[in-house]
């Protein structure tokens, strides 16, 4: 059976969602996932499993399907009034009209936007992004001369399973979606990563430097997963 005819078929069980496959070489079993940014439902098939198994799998699966959305938190879109924490802190989006003014400006608690209402969703997020990098790229360098390492390179990415990464390299990569939890969770996934540049596990010795560096750790990891869909519902 063709993926075609598996999401053809996926359609009359209305699962609620628009369906994506993605076969997996690394998959050892057939699996579900809920893309909170995308509102989409992922199913994943390892390597040799005919699509029909999957499409068998996601007629048992409807009521978790059907759990899993409803849990989803409403989508927050990027147009003028809409209001948007960054750094935790609530902003509302409010169009500029001066001339003379940026294309987008952070003041006093607006994010405030020069251009036609089409342009709005892009220039924000894109500026959005860039205060992402520079936060993250601040903190982390910071922490990490602190344990006395080198970062090579801080990116910002829109990632969908991990908020951060390390690489032997000594670049980090932060999810730009971080820009709108609370200060203190942003500070605690910058220290996870950082202490990857020692500690390139997570073992024992890395969670003591993870503490070190963002004490208390165990509350904002609590947080992102109580808040993970709330954080993808932005934008």
């Amino acid at each position: 059976m063709a993926f075609e005819d598996v999401r053809r078929q996926a359609a009359a069980l209305d699962l609620g969602a628009p369906l994506s496959i993605r076969v997996s070489a690394r998959a050892r079993r057939i699996a579900l996932r809920i893309d909170a940014a995308e509102r989409r439902v992922e199913l994943v098939l390892p390597r040799g499993v005919p699509a029909s198994h999957g499409l068998r799998f996601l007629a048992t699966k409807r009521g978790w399907i059907a759990s899993r959305l409803r849990a989803l938190h409403p989508p927050v879109p990027f147009v003028e009034g809409a209001i948007i924490p960054l750094l935790g802190v609530p902003h509302r989006i409010r169009r500029e009209f001066d001339p003379a003014a940026p294309p987008v400006a952070i003041v006093a608690g607006e994010i405030r936007v020069r251009g036609e209402p089409e342009h709005l969703t892009r220039r924000i997020r894109d500026h959005i992004v860039a205060v992402a990098r520079k936060e993250f790229t601040r903190r982390a360098r910071r922490l990490s001369a602190g344990i006395g390492k080198d970062v090579a390179r801080v990116s910002v990415r829109d990632t969908k399973s991990r908020w951060g990464s390390c690489s032997g390299r000594a670049s980090l990569s932060f999810s730009w979606r971080l820009i709108f939890a609370p200060e203190v969770v942003i500070d605690y996934v910058v220290a996870h990563e950082v202490a990857h540049l020692a500690e390139m596990n997570h073992g024992p010795r890395f969670w003591r430097l993870v503490e070190s560096l963002s004490p208390g750790s165990a509350g904002p990891r609590g947080w992102l997963k109580r808040h993970r869909n709330q954080l993808f519902s932005y934008g």
